[in-house]
């Protein structure tokens, strides 16, 4: 089993669509483990920032064509996941954003 560093790779707070989500339907944004599943990602989230998970979407976001030098490559493919925290928990790591 993977540690649960390894299944979270990084949080997505970049768009106005995930900071939105995160302010009105208390949702936060992950890049995780491709093979990670949602128990997995559901355990990471609860042991890492001592929340309460109620919900886990994920989608596997697909490479986009690259352009190396003369020929044409894709980047790979990654997973998101989105995760609904229980109404009044909240991510310490991303209210300093």
């Amino acid at each position: 089993m993977k540690s649960f560093h390894e299944i979270i790779r990084r949080p997505l707070i970049l768009t106005e669509k995930g900071e939105k989500q995160k302010e009105d339907l208390n949702k936060v944004s992950f890049e995780v483990a491709i093979k990670a599943n949602k128990i997995e990602i559901q355990q990471a989230v609860e042991k890492l920032f001592n929340v309460t998970v109620m919900d886990v979407n994920t989608l596997v976001m697909r490479g986009k064509p690259a352009r190396v030098g003369r020929r044409y490559d894709k980047r790979p493919n990654w997973k998101k996941a989105i995760v609904t925290l229980k109404e009044g928990d909240t991510i310490e790591f991303f209210e300093g954003v």
